[in-house]
């Protein structure tokens, strides 16, 4: 079988080409089979007061092409700016692997893996900025 596999738990809702599909009572899978269909998971969705991180900014950006609020040609170079601004900062191995996987994404108008290699970045954000913040709370005592 070829294409994306979700597998939902019970009434999971997904975007799928702009219509919210909710799933039934029992876990399921379902094969998407058109390819370049547009999909998100509304758990995995970002919400517009949400994205205050650059990372979460760039994802934000990506899913706009997901949710049919932005079309690929509008948001190629915003996206390829903000990877490249990501990687000015993200410079370890496994971020840089991911935003060249982003990178190659976008230029495939492949928004869900756009998505997908992004959000792996999101922990790593998170520790930098808890990183940050100690350091900021060692100086000030």
């Amino acid at each position: 079988m070829s294409g994306l596999v979700l597998k939902l738990g019970p009434h999971e809702r997904v975007l799928i080409n702009g219509a919210v599909v909710e799933n039934g009572d029992k876990r399921s899978r379902l094969a998407i089979m058109t390819p370049n269909a547009n999909i998100l998971r509304l758990r995995d969705a970002i919400h517009p007061q949400e994205a205050n991180t650059p990372v979460k900014r760039v994802c934000y950006v990506a899913q706009l092409v997901l949710t049919g609020d932005a079309t690929a040609e509008d948001t190629r170079q915003q996206l390829l700016r903000g990877i490249e601004q990501l990687s000015q900062v993200l410079t370890d191995h496994d971020s840089r692997t991911q935003l060249n996987m982003a990178t190659k994404a976008v230029l495939d108008d492949q928004h869900y893996q756009v998505l997908k290699a992004l959000r792996a970045l999101l922990p790593r954000e998170e520790r930098l900025f808890a990183a940050a913040a100690a350091a900021r709370e060692g100086e000030a005592s």
